[in-house]
This record gives structure tokens, C-alpha cells and sequence, in this order.
């Protein structure tokens, strides 16, 4: 009986950590476009809503552009790029929405935010799904299908190793 108690606690907290993980949204930064300074960065986030959870992916070629986290809405406005909290350059970067609060983001080649390539967004709480269908691109449409399909496999797994410890424990 001991064992089943823990099989069913174990089983429980697989299926909270799986359903957090469904839940979260990757949000491509710039749609198909990616990280360019073609696209308006303004008009696509304000299409998003970004919860604490999700992540921001940035797409670009790291020949010609870079991300910067900039420290507050002060360095964004005036695109100062040398007061950086975080930055990135491999082209693929995600960044992970931890908390709620509003960040600031900038290409760190010299002029792309004076441009207008920076993006500022704001992390909110809660618990519904994000807007995915805005953000997604028809490969990354794909990604969110897989971010759904990985965790419901792995509840049907776990739902099945449970069924397996139950028969031979009893």
C-alpha cells in the first residue's frame, strides 16, 4: 500500500511539471521574419500576450545582428546599446520569461535601433495559454505541436509505468 501511495505522488507531480510545460508559448521574435529591421517590432508585439513562463526566441544571422537586454526604458528610448543587462549572438537565442515585469531588447549593430529594430515587452502572470497563433510560423507552428505532443506522451507514459508498477505490486 506504501508503494502505491508514492507511485500516485510521484504520478501527480509528473503531471503538474508536464502541464506547466504544455502551457508555456514560444514566442518567435518577428514572426517568419525573425530578428530583422524590415519588420515592425512595435505592430508584432503588441499582437502577443507574454506570460511569465514563456520564452522569446530570436532568430537572425549573427553576421549582421545581434540582441542586447537593455537595463530600463531610459537606454530603449535613447538606444543606448552600451548599458546591457544580457547579450547574445549566436543567431538562435531564446530568453526565458521568469517573472512579470516589462524588458527592453535592441540589436546591438551599431544604428539597428535607431531604426527602429528594438522590441520592449511586458511579462504578465496567469495561466491561460498564450498567443501562440500570432507568434507561430508555419515552422515553428510545428514546434508548438511538438511542445504539446512531447508532454501528453510523456503523461501517457507515466500513466502506463504506473499501470506496470501496480501489477506487479499487487
Amino acid at each position: 500500500m506504501e508503494a502505491l501511495r508514492k507511485s500516485l505522488l510521484t504520478f501527480v507531480i509528473v503531471a503538474v511539471m508536464i502541464q506547466k510545460t504544455a502551457m508555456a508559448a514560444q514566442h518567435v521574435v518577428g514572426g517568419s521574419q525573425g530578428w530583422d529591421e524590415s519588420i515592425d517590432f512595435n505592430s508584432w508585439s503588441s499582437g502577443q500576450t507574454f506570460k511569465v513562463g514563456d520564452t522569446l526566441a530570436f532568430r537572425y544571422s549573427p553576421t549582421l545582428h545581434s540582441v542586447v537586454e537593455l537595463e530600463g526604458e531610459s537606454s530603449y528610448k535613447s538606444c543606448d546599446i552600451s548599458s546591457t543587462v544580457n547579450s547574445m549572438s549566436t543567431g538562435n537565442d531564446v530568453v526565458k520569461l521568469n517573472k512579470p515585469g516589462t524588458r527592453y531588447f535592441a540589436c546591438g549593430t551599431a544604428g539597428h535601433c535607431d531604426q527602429g529594430m528594438k522590441l520592449k515587452i511586458t511579462t504578465v502572470t496567469g495561466s491561460a495559454p498564450s498567443n501562440q497563433a500570432a507568434s507561430s510560423t508555419p515552422t515553428s507552428s510545428s514546434a508548438a505541436s511538438l511542445r504539446f505532443c512531447t508532454p501528453f506522451f510523456a503523461f501517457i507514459a507515466a500513466i502506463l509505468t504506473i499501470q506496470m508498477a501496480l501489477v506487479f505490486l499487487l
